[in-house]
């Protein structure tokens, strides 16, 4: 029973919690029992606090159970276990963001929003998930923690920079996770690890302190269901005041009408955006999915958006605020950073305020061409990368350059830029068994609707778990 309760997800646990078949403290056990199993190889966590957990978990119990008996209130996710990724600020434990330069001793008595969101809703949390050095790159390395891998075969990637986010719930450690986005990194790592993650509409989700990478940094979570993404939405896009650049607050449930399905919706489908070299097993598994929404009732259209790859918009933005960010060190500490942060950097001294100025703009014209685009379209559907997760390895172990940075993920970018609501689910695996993503991309403040259509998708292909033998694989060398 103990391995079964980490197979669940939250909206099934919430359901069992309701009726007393188990109690969170029955779940966050057997949660951290797996943790201690298969962390040792995945290195998802890089921090764990048990104690901490178990009495959150009890606090939780004893809310249910005046909850079954006397009707009292509870947390929208009172009692599910849940990890936060080692950006986001969180009270009583360091942040160090994978990185040597971050002093651990320091007070930490501030959580960020979506935090404190999760402590008010009862969420038991975990502790907190890998990250490369400062959100830096797509896959999930650092000279602090190391090497995360993938549950789905241990030799790859998880990707990044969520990458322990996304490790942690594909492989039964918390069946939610919180994760950010700044290029694709809760989108990347969903896509590689088999699990449902969604970048909503910039603002949606309010963010404290605002992420140096500025306008293109989201968070969102990652999830075993969309039902689990639309719950979390919930709780993670109530408001708070300390994000002057938040949306106003959209008093939605997001599980209402997620059922509702995709008949009549006019989808674009474009397989490479114009201008995206795609891997033929990646293709192959998204042409079956959009075949399906055809056979769900949308109205699928092929075409691309009509915008040139974006890419030196993207990584000339990123490489001018990884300068800014490293100028800001001290020579100690930028004596301790990782090699591709460095290469970033170094990159990034090569613009000037008029280069930077000249990307915004030409951001802006894209965005502008995204709003007209969806004028014609309800989604617009994608892969959600180009390619299977590739190897694992270390930190420094390629020349930095912007294709080697962001060029094998064409798909997730762009929509950082435009600020756009995009969702990756599941949609088969390769020869291989590595899992493909499929892509919905929606109209800025459509993240509802985005939703609805990975949920109807969801209907004829429920979420994969990796195989128990390669879990198994992990226990034994953890």
């Amino acid at each position: 029973m103990m391995h079964e309760l980490c197979g669940f997800t939250a909206s099934q646990l919430l359901a069992m919690y309701r009726s007393g078949q188990v109690s969170p403290v029955d779940v966050t056990r057997a949660v951290l029992q797996r943790i201690d199993q298969v962390n040792g190889k995945l290195n998802a966590f890089c921090l764990v606090d048990a104690a901490h957990a178990m009495e959150s978990a009890k606090a939780s119990e004893q809310r249910w159970q005046a909850h079954r008996q006397q009707g009292a209130a509870i947390g929208a996710l009172e009692g599910i276990p849940v990890s936060i990724k080692d950006l986001i600020l969180t009270r009583g434990w360091p942040t160090l963001r994978g990185s040597r330069t971050v002093d651990p001793s320091q007070p930490w008595e501030v959580d960020a929003p979506v935090t404190a969101r999760m402590r008010e809703s009862g969420a038991v949390l975990l502790g907190k998930t890998t990250t490369p050095e400062l959100g830096c790159k797509g896959e999930t390395n650092s000279p602090l923690h190391g090497i995360t891998r993938n549950p789905w075969n241990l030799s790859r990637t998880p990707g990044g920079s969520s990458g322990g986010a996304a490790a942690a719930v594909a492989s039964g450690m918390g069946p939610v996770a919180v994760g950010t986005d700044g290029a694709g990194s809760v989108r990347i790592p969903a896509a590689f690890c088999g699990n449902v993650g969604i970048k909503p509409s910039f603002g949606r989700v309010p963010a404290y302190p605002l992420s140096p990478f500025g306008t293109v940094a989201h968070l969102g979570p990652h999830t075993m269901s969309v039902t689990d993404a639309a719950l979390m939405m919930n709780v993670m896009s109530l408001p708070d005041a300390r994000d002057w650049s938040s949306l106003p607050y959209h008093p939605i449930d997001y599980t209402v009408g997620l059922n509702d399905g995709i008949r009549g919706l006019r989808i674009a489908y474009s397989p490479t955006l114009g201008y995206a070299k795609v891997d033929p097993d990646v293709a192959h598994r998204v042409e079956e999915a959009v075949r399906d929404l055809e056979a769900l009732g949308a109205r699928v259209v092929r075409c691309d958006p009509g915008f040139a790859d974006p890419l030196d918009i993207m990584t000339g933005i990123w490489f001018a605020v990884a300068h800014q960010v490293w100028s800001a060190m001290t020579p100690a500490q930028q004596a301790v950073t990782d090699p591709d942060f460095q290469a970033e950097a170094e990159i990034g001294s090569g613009f000037s305020f008029g280069d930077v100025h000249k990307l915004n703009l030409r951001r802006a014209e894209l965005g502008s061409q995204m709003r007209q685009f969806m004028q014609q379209y309800d989604l617009l559907v994608t892969p959600t990368l180009a390619i299977p997760a590739f190897e694992a390895r270390a930190a420094g172990h390629s020349k930095v350059t912007a294709e080697q940075l962001l060029g094998w993920t064409p798909f997730s970018y762009p929509f950082n830029l435009t600020q756009q609501p995009a969702i990756t689910i599941p949609c088969g695996l390769t020869p291989a068994g590595l899992p493909v993503g499929l892509q919905f991309v929606g109209p800025m403040f459509g993240d509802a609707l985005v939703l609805r259509a990975a949920r109807a998708y969801e209907s004829l292909h429920p979420v994969p778990r990796p195989p128990e033998s390669v879990l198994s694989e992990a226990i034994r060398h953890a």
